[in-house]
C-alpha cells in the first residue's frame, strides 16, 4: 500500500465494516464519516446496540507503542473517574487492531455539543476538569510520545515550508524574515518563563475537542497528546482582547487550582505557544498536501492571500510576545 500520496485510498467501506466484525462487533451496514483530516474516523452502526466510533490511524505517523501509550493515558484518566472516552478492548484485552495494513481503535460514541465558554461557571468547570487531567498527567512521563518544543513546532516547521515551494516567490523573503523574528521572540518568552515542569497533556485542547452534556464536559481526541507545560491545555480556551482573556483566565484558574497548582511563570508562554501553533499548522497542511483530502479541505492554502495573512498574523504575534503576560488575578 502506498502511504505517501494517498494514505487512505485503500480504506474502503467494506474494510471499515470488516474491521469491526473482526473484533467481534456485528455491524448493521450504517456508516457515517466524521470530521477528521489527520486520521479517518467513522460512526458505525452495530446490530442490537449503540453505534460506535472507529478511528483509523494515519499510516507512519505514530508508532504502535506511541498509540498504546495514548490509550493507556486515557484509560488511566477514566479509572480516576475523569470523563474521557477510552479505547474499547477486544481480543485478549487489546485496544489497537490491524486490518489490511491499517491500524484502528474503537470507541464508544459520545454525544455532546461544543461548549459556550463565555459562561464563567463553564470556564471554572473546564478549569477543574483540566486540573484533574494534569494531576494524573504529572504522575509519570510519556516515554514514546514527544515533547512540545520550539525546534519541532517552530524551526522544523519553518524549514519545511521554506524548502518545499508552498510560499509564493514574492513572499518568501517576507515570510522567512517574519518567522525568524517570531521564533526569536518565542525563545525570549521561554527564557522569561524560566525552568518549566512538563507533564502529560491533552495537547490539542481547543473547544472542538470538548463535548458538553448535561453532566458537564469531556474530552475527545487525544491524538496529539504529548509532554509539555500545563498552560498548553489552557491557552486555546482564551479568546478576545486582553481584557476578555484576563477574565477568562481568572475563571479557568479558579477551577484548575482546585485540583492542581499552576506555575504563573507559564503565562509568559501563552503568545509564544500560539505563535508556534500558527507556524506548525501551516507546516502540517503542507506535509499532508499529497493526501487528496487536504487540497479539498484547504483550497485557500497555496494562494498568495493565505501567506499574506500569515505574515500579518505573525507580525502581530511578535508585538504581543513583547508585551507583559496576562495576569493571573
Amino acid at each position: 500500500m502506498n502511504t505517501d500520496l494517498a494514505p487512505f485510498s485503500a480504506l474502503t467501506p467494506d474494510i471499515i465494516l470488516n474491521a469491526l466484525d473482526c473484533v467481534g462487533l456485528q455491524t448493521d451496514g450504517r456508516l457515517l464519516a466524521l470530521n477528521s483530516y489527520e486520521n479517518r474516523v467513522y460512526q458505525v452502526g452495530i446490530e442490537g446496540g449503540p453505534a460506535v466510533v472507529a478511528k483509523f490511524y494515519r499510516p507512519d505517523r505514530w508508532s504502535d507503542a506511541a498509540i498504546l501509550e495514548e490509550h493507556a493515558f486515557i484509560k488511566e484518566l477514566a479509572q480516576h473517574e475523569i470523563p474521557v472516552v477510552p479505547a474499547m478492548t477486544f481480543n485478549e484485552n487489546k485496544s489497537l487492531h490491524q486490518i489490511e495494513g491499517f491500524r484502528f481503535a474503537v470507541f464508544a460514541r459520545q454525544g455532546g455539543r461544543v461548549p459556550e465558554l463565555e459562561d464563567p461557571e463553564k470556564l471554572e468547570w473546564m478549569g477543574r476538569f483540566i486540573g484533574r487531567i494534569h494531576a494524573i498527567g504529572a504522575l509519570k512521563p510519556f516515554k514514546k510520545r514527544p515533547t512540545l518544543n520550539i525546534d519541532s513546532f517552530g524551526h522544523e516547521s519553518r524549514a519545511y515550508l521554506l524548502a518545499n515551494d508552498f510560499i509564493p516567490l514574492d513572499l518568501i523573503d517576507a515570510y522567512s524574515t517574519v518567522t525568524a523574528h517570531a521564533l526569536d521572540a518565542v525563545g525570549r518568552c521561554f527564557e522569561r518563563a524560566g525552568k518549566l515542569n512538563t507533564l502529560r497533556l491533552h495537547g490539542d485542547c481547543y473547544p472542538g475537542n470538548i463535548l458538553w452534556t448535561e453532566d458537564g464536559p469531556h474530552f475527545v481526541d487525544f491524538d496529539d497528546s504529548r509532554m509539555g507545560p500545563a498552560v498548553q491545555d489552557l491557552w486555546m480556551l482564551l479568546a478576545g482582547d486582553r481584557a476578555d482573556m484576563t477574565v477568562q483566565l481568572k475563571h479557568l484558574l479558579t477551577g484548575y487550582r482546585t485540583f492542581y497548582d499552576f506555575n504563573v511563570a507559564e503565562l509568559h508562554l501563552i503568545e509564544a505557544l500560539r505563535t508556534l501553533r500558527l507556524i506548525h499548522y501551516s507546516a502540517w497542511i503542507a506535509r499532508r498536501w499529497d493526501d487528496p483530502a487536504f487540497p479539498l479541505a484547504f483550497p485557500w492554502f497555496n494562494t498568495p492571500r493565505y501567506w499574506q495573512d500569515r505574515i500579518i498574523e505573525l507580525r502581530e504575534q511578535i508585538a504581543l510576545m513583547n508585551e507583559e503576560p496576562l495576569e493571573a488575578v
